[in-house]
């Protein structure tokens, strides 16, 4: 599968026609997208990332396709993961912003986000991801095969290759899935053993250990590998042993009400502490050294980046100008170009006259096009380091600094020009989590013989379903347990009318 462009064939041939885009693909797909929409929402904001969910969409569909309904198709099988995997991405680029609307709803400041208005943002921001990948899919699936990985699109393509030889290796997923609810109904249902445990408070020193024992985190840790879970252990490990006791030694006075918590106001640093422990230092003020810390990140990566970036975007044009959709080639077929670029133009003016998203013509513009770069960045990143890696919380942080300045220079401010920001935030954010998901979805297309047409469509499909059913979500998560809580402490968008 490593091989070159110039010596790949795909496992289905160009020239063979197999169902593919069925009534059962579809139907799979929009229950996985909304199921893995949901799951992935809640451990995003349990654990501040999120895994990919085209593997085991892939080997659920491989499992009902071949051994239950008897069918022999890997296509039908792909088509279940593409739009199953729109789910789990769309949630990645929603709960890393929206639930600041839901907080400063709790606060009072602003109404509790309707419906109407999550479902907009989400699908804006979805649509459009999928439609920006459509002319950089030949740029960096095509013409960079052999050299951008894609490591959940190869590893998807390896699962299906291998069901074409029996569905048996989904046994293991539904093992998996049976287990880990299991799991799930003892610890958080009728908590026969607490969830989180900590090391005794040590007198004079303010640092702590904590062990959340769930079989999702040992996932997690499974499917990023050692390498990168030791960089999120070096983290918490420098947060919690070093970062929180130094705060507290050499902290003295900080006006925490200037930090967003006005029920801290006039109280010391020692006196946070001995009342509240040391997870009010880290929630007022270590996890914001830990957002300067993805920001600064994140600006190293786009500058490393850059040469690629812009031999991306030169690839994109090239197909642009190039490519109708029209080719006879069934592999080699995407979505018409003028569909694309129409479907655009109408999201740009839609984005323009809803009033959830507080813009003139020029900003909704502005929106397209700093989508497009994110979706750029976003759909190479994830080919080099995959996209349960992809920083799209440090795009968040990033999006909603440049918002925040477009709109104050706008004269948006206040509570009005916050939530434009969450709201501006929120698309660019799902641009790029899509982006990165669809161009995992097409790797695996481009390896098993999938149409890229009709993988587009699946996406657009998958982020329909996830859309409408992410804002009920996100509303019961929120009731459940409260975002910023223990259960659910991953959030995004925690800055005062005053940072305005």
């Amino acid at each position: 599968m490593n091989e070159n462009k110039e010596n790949f064939k795909p496992y289905i041939s160009a020239d063979k026609v197999l169902p593919e885009f069925t009534v059962t693909s579809i139907l799979m797909g929009i229950i996985l997208a909304v199921v893995f929409g949901a799951a992935n929402a809640y451990l995003g904001l349990k654990v501040g990332m999120t895994v990919s969910a085209s593997i085991p969409a892939a080997v659920i569909s491989m499992g009902v396709i071949r051994v239950i309904l008897r069918k022999n198709s890997i296509l039908e099988s792909n088509t279940v993961q593409t739009i199953g995997s729109a789910g789990e991405s769309l949630a990645a680029g929603a709960i890393f912003t929206m639930p600041a609307l839901f907080l400063w709803a709790e606060e009072g400041k602003i109404e509790m986000p309707g419906f109407m208005e999550i479902t907009l943002i989400a699908l804006f921001g979805g649509f459009l991801g999928v439609l920006f990948m459509v002319p950089l899919r030949k740029a960096l699936i095509v013409e960079e095969h052999g050299v951008l990985p894609y490591p959940e699109g190869m590893a998807c393509a390896e699962v299906l290759l291998a069901g074409e030889e029996g569905g048996a290796n989904a046994s293991t997923v539904f093992a998996g899935m049976g287990l880990g609810a299991a799991f799930k109904f003892i610890v958080d249902g009728i908590k026969l053993v607490p969830c989180d445990i900590d090391t005794p408070q040590l007198n004079g020193y303010a640092g702590q250990i904590g062990v959340e024992i769930y079989p999702a985190l040992i996932g997690v840790g499974y499917i990023c590998g050692p390498s990168i879970s030791s960089y999120m252990f070096a983290g918490g490990i420098i947060a919690w042993l070093v970062l929180i006791p130094a705060v507290v030694f050499f902290g003295g006075n900080i006006d925490f009400e200037t930090l967003g918590n006005a029920n801290l106001a006039g109280m010391t640093i020692g006196q946070v502490y001995a009342e509240n422990g040391a997870g009010a230092i880290w929630s007022n003020i270590i996890k914001y050294v830990g957002a300067g810390a993805i920001a600064t990140g994140g600006v190293i990566s786009l500058i490393k980046s850059l040469p690629l970036i812009v031999k991306t975007f030169g690839g994109a044009m090239k197909s642009l100008k190039n490519t109708s959709g029209g080719t006879e080639i069934r592999t080699d077929r995407d979505v018409k170009m003028p569909f694309v670029l129409g479907a655009i133009l109408v999201l740009i003016i839609l984005i323009w006259l809803v009033p959830v998203v507080p813009v003139n013509l020029l900003g909704a513009v502005l929106i397209a096009v700093f989508g497009f770069f994110f979706a750029t960045v976003s759909s190479r990143m994830v080919g080099l380091v995959g996209s349960s890696n992809n920083p799209v919380s440090g795009m968040a942080i990033a999006t909603l600094l440049m918002a925040t300045f477009a709109l104050k220079a706008t004269g948006n401010t206040g509570m009005a020009g916050m939530t434009g920001a969450i709201a501006i935030g929120s698309i660019i954010c799902i641009v790029a989590a899509i982006a990165g998901d669809t161009s995992q979805d097409l790797k695996t297309g481009y390896i098993v013989g999938a149409t890229p047409a009709k993988q587009q469509v699946g996406e657009l499909i998958g982020v329909l379903a996830s859309g409408l059913a992410i804002a009920g979500v996100l509303s019961l998560l929120n009731k459940a347990w409260g975002f910023g809580s223990a259960e659910i402490p991953r959030t995004s968008g925690n800055f005062d009318e005053d940072d305005r």
